[in-house]
């Protein structure tokens, strides 16, 4: 997106998910993000609830986000944002970059997908204003294969290892009693045990 010449720009990547909980895996991504994508930050853009969806393992937007902020803390350039807490549910993606773009002018925002949500990406709401308004960084996500030959512009695949650690994985282990530290940073493990997230109980 074109912005006023002159104007020191953040160049900054828009890391979405529902992080629940967040994991090594989106760490270690964000970071590999930050660096291959030449970008100055990565927001872990933490999604909220769906009102329209029901998930019953999804914990409260707020302990989610509380995770995602524990996990980056010490993290130079990459930051854990709530920022769509605040906007009118459903969040559409494109709604979100038309608000981001009014609410930090001085920012040149760049959308990080996996390769599964790329392989859906016509069927996004305004998917080909985002296409004609944002750079796109796709990483590669188990079971998708992406033709280099055939992508727009404005979009690229980075280059980065598949990281096989799932949510879905880690909530079971929490429920049957199997470790699950190490598929998480500390904080957020400390933080889980602490509050007791993701058991029978706490998942209702």
């Amino acid at each position: 997106m074109e912005k006023n010449k002159g104007q020191n720009i953040i160049r900054t990547g828009l890391y979405g998910g529902s992080f629940n909980p967040v994991h090594n895996g989106h760490v270690k991504l964000a970071r590999r993000m930050l660096k291959a994508a030449h970008l100055d930050e990565v927001w872990l853009l933490v999604t909220p609830q769906n009102p329209w969806k029901s998930q019953t393992d999804l914990l409260d937007d707020d302990i989610r986000f509380r995770m995602a902020r524990e996990a980056v803390a010490d993290i130079p350039g990459v930051v854990a944002s709530n920022y769509e807490f605040h906007l009118p549910k459903p969040s559409y993606t494109w709604d979100t970059l038309q608000a981001l773009a009014k609410d930090y002018p001085d920012r040149q925002f760049t959308l990080l997908i996996g390769g599964d949500n790329w392989e859906r990406f016509n069927g996004w709401y305004q998917h080909d204003k985002i296409l004609a308004n944002y750079d796109i960084v796709v990483f590669p996500r188990r079971g998708t294969v992406i033709d280099k030959d055939t992508l727009p512009p404005r979009v690229r695949v980075l280059r980065a290892a598949l990281i096989d650690i799932s949510g879905t994985d880690i909530r079971r282990r929490i429920r049957e009693g199997q470790p699950f530290d190490h598929l998480v940073p500390p904080q957020v493990a400390r933080i889980i045990q602490e509050e007791h997230l993701y058991t029978e109980q706490g998942s209702e």
